[in-house]
């Protein structure tokens, strides 16, 4: 698993703005901007994400994934 993947799983099943990926090969961080996320609640951000990756996480192609979710709004005011 690499970051192009990862990103193109995710991007396919979520309409997303930005999708930054970095990662060693097991553990990885993505920080994800969609509008998607409107009014969810972090938890269901999360789980929409983990729905992209499907059983890519049950089977250890991806160990960990640590994620920050944002809107385009809340994404703005992260700068």
């Amino acid at each position: 698993m690499n970051e192009t993947t990862i990103k193109h799983l995710i991007s396919t099943g979520l309409p997303c703005s930005t999708i930054e990926v970095t990662g060693d090969g097991r553990h990885w961080y993505a920080t994800i901007v969609s509008e998607a996320f409107k009014n969810k609640r972090l938890i269901q951000r999360h789980q929409m994400v983990y729905a992209t990756l499907g059983d890519r996480m049950k089977t250890d192609e991806i160990h960990a994934l640590s994620m920050k979710t944002l809107t385009p709004d809340e994404a703005l005011t992260q700068v």
